[in-house]
C-alpha cells in the first residue's frame, strides 16, 4: 500500500519543530501502557537523555511507580526511584496530559476475544484519549502487536476525528515492540526497531526518535510492512515451535529423547535453527499474535493453513502433559483425584516474572478439574494473579523444601527457571514430570523423571 504524502513533499512547521527538539533531546517522550513493553521502553528513552511521562491506565501502577517501586522484575526498583527524582520520567494515569508529550508511543495489550478474533479495544480506547488532546507537531507512534492495515484504517480514522492531518499537523508511524524478558544479552536499546510511517515525515521523525534510544531503526516502505513484520516473527516461532511438540509427541512413541535429537542436529552450521518444545505457548506474542493474520486471511476469504495447524498443535500440549500426568500416576497405582502435584513454575518462560497466557494456568485448571491436591512454587512469582482466561484461585508460591517435595506425589516441571536446584529436586521427589528437559544434567534418581 502506498503512503500518503504532504503537499508537495514539503515538510511543516510543525515537523520542522518536533524534528529539532528530538535532534536537540528536548522532546518529551510519552509511552502509554506501562506494563512489559512500556516500561522498558521508558528505561531505553531515559537512558538515551530524554525526559519521559509514561500513561498507564491502572492507577495501582502509577502510585507503585511514584513510590519507586517496580513491579517487573528486569526493572530496578532503585533505577525507578533515581529517574523519578530527578524528573526524567514521571508515570500518570491523568490522560489529559496527553498532550504534553511531543511523542506518544502506544504499548496497549492487543488480545484475542472469546472467538479468538482480534481485540483492538484497547488502541481504539487509546486512540480515542489522544484525539481529544492532539495538538499540532506531536508524534503518535503504534507498538501493539496487530494485523496489516490497523494503523492506518483503525488508529488514523480515529485520531483524524481531532480535526488535525496526519503528515501535516502530527505525524504517525508503526514500529512493533520487540522485548526478550529474561535474557540479559537484549534489553530495548539493544534490539533494532523496524519503523513504518504513514508518509516519509513521518518515518524520519519516528526513525530520528528511536535513533537515539536502540541501536539500529530500520526503516521499511509502509505502516503495512512494519505490521506484517511482526507478525512473520511470531508466526514463524510459533510454525516451528508446533513442529517439534508434534515430533516430541512422535518421538517419545518411539522412545527417542526428542531433545537429544535437536541437540544433534543443531550442530548443522547452515540450514537448521533449534526450536524447543514445551508444556504450550506463553507470552502475549506467540499464542495470539498468529491468529491475526489468519483472521485477516478469513476476512480477505483465503485461509492460512499452516497458522492454524500450528495453533491446534501448540494450543493441544498441555492437553498431553496431562496424559502423561495421568499415565505416569497410573504406574505407581494412584488416580489423580486426591494425588498431591506440586507445580513448578507458573511464568510462561525461565526467569521472567510475566505470567500472560503460560501454559501453566491451563495445566493448573486441568488439573484441579480432575480433583488433584495441587500447589505451586515459583520463586518469580509470589502470589497467583488474575487471568483473563482462568478462574486462578487464590494461591502462594510454597517454599521449595525437602519436605513439601517429598510430600507430592507428582512434581510437574512447567518453567525451568534456573533459580531451581533440579538435582535437590529428583532427589527430594517420588516422581517429576519433565516439560522442558530441566532435568537433562541430573544424574541420580533419574528412574523417578518422566519426559513430557
Amino acid at each position: 500500500m502506498s503512503s500518503n504524502p504532504t503537499s508537495e513533499n514539503l515538510p511543516s512547521k510543525q515537523f520542522e519543530a518536533i524534528a529539532s527538539a528530538i535532534e536537540k533531546q528536548t522532546a518529551k517522550v510519552g509511552v502509554i501502557g506501562l506494563g512489559y513493553v512500556g516500561l522498558p521502553l521508558i528505561q531505553a528513552f531515559v537512558r538515551a537523555g530524554f525526559q519521559t511521562i509514561g500513561f498507564d491506565s491502572d492507577p495501582t501502577k502509577v502510585e507503585r511507580l511514584l513510590a519507586g517501586q517496580s513491579y517487573i522484575k528486569h526493572i530496578d526498583s532503585a533505577w525507578i526511584s533515581q529517574c523519578i527524582s530527578q524528573e526524567q520520567f514521571e508515570p500518570t494515569a491523568d490522560m489529559q496530559r496527553l498532550k504534553e508529550a511531543d511523542a506518544l508511543l502506544i504499548c496497549v495489550p492487543t488480545p484475542l476475544s472469546a472467538s479468538r478474533d482480534p481485540d483492538l479495544t484497547y488502541v481504539e480506547n487509546t486512540a480515542r484519549m489522544i484525539a481529544q488532546t492532539l495538538r499540532p507537531g506531536q508524534l503518535i507512534v503504534l507498538e501493539s502487536t496487530t494485523y496489516p492495515s490497523t494503523t492506518r484504517d483503525v488508529v488514523l480514522p480515529l485520531l483524524a476525528e481531532s480535526g488535525l492531518t496526519a503528515g501535516e499537523d502530527f505525524f504517525l508511524a508503526y514500529s512493533p515492540e520487540r522485548e526478550d524478558p529474561g535474557n540479559p544479552d537484549f534489553n530495548a536499546s539493544r534490539i533494532p526497531k523496524v519503523v513504518g510511517g504513514y508518509d516519509e515525515h513521518s518515518l524520519q521523525l519516528a526513525c530520528d526518535l528511536y535513533g537515539h534510544a536502540v541501536v539500529q531503526t530500520v526503516p521499511v516502505s509502509s505502516l503495512e510492512v512494519a505490521e506484517a513484520c511482526k507478525i512473520l516473527e511470531n508466526i514463524y516461532r510459533a510454525v516451528n515451535i508446533a513442529l517439534v511438540n508434534e515430533l516430541k509427541i512422535l518421538f517419545s512413541k518411539l522412545d527417542i529423547d526428542v531433545w537429544e535429537v535437536i541437540d544433534a542436529a543443531k550442530t548443522k552450521p547452515f540450514g537448521f535453527q533449534a526450536f524447543y518444545p514445551g508444556p504450550g505457548l506463553g507470552g502475549h506474542c506467540i499464542p495470539i499474535d498468529p491468529f491475526y493474520l489468519s483472521w485477516l486471511a478469513r476476512k480477505n476469504e483465503l485461509s492460512t493453513r499452516f497458522i492454524e495447524l500450528a495453533g491446534e498443535v501448540n494450543s493441544s500440549m498441555p492437553h498431553y502433559v496431562i496424559q502423561r500426568v495421568i499415565e505416569a500416576l497410573n504406574d505407581q497405582s494412584k488416580p489423580v483425584r486426591g494425588s498431591k502435584i506440586g507445580l513448578l513454575g507458573m511464568a510462561y518462560k525461565k526467569d521472567v516474572d510475566d505470567p500472560r497466557e503460560s501454559p501453566s494456568f491451563k495445566l493448573m485448571e486441568e488439573l484441579l478439574q480432575r480433583g488433584a491436591d495441587l500447589s505451586y512454587n515459583d520463586p518469580h512469582i509470589p502470589v497467583l494473579p488474575e487471568m483473563r482466561h482462568y478462574d486462578v484461585p487464590h494461591m502462594t508460591s510454597q517454599a521449595l523444601t525437602a519436605d513439601w517435595l517429598a510430600q507430592q506425589d507428582l512434581v510437574l516441571i512447567a518453567t525451568d527457571h534456573s533459580a531451581y536446584d533440579y538435582d535437590f529436586i529428583v532427589k527430594h521427589s517420588q516422581l517429576v514430570i519433565d516439560t522442558r528437559n530441566a532435568t537433562k544434567r541430573v544424574q541420580a534418581h533419574r528412574e523417578r523423571i518422566v519426559k513430557a
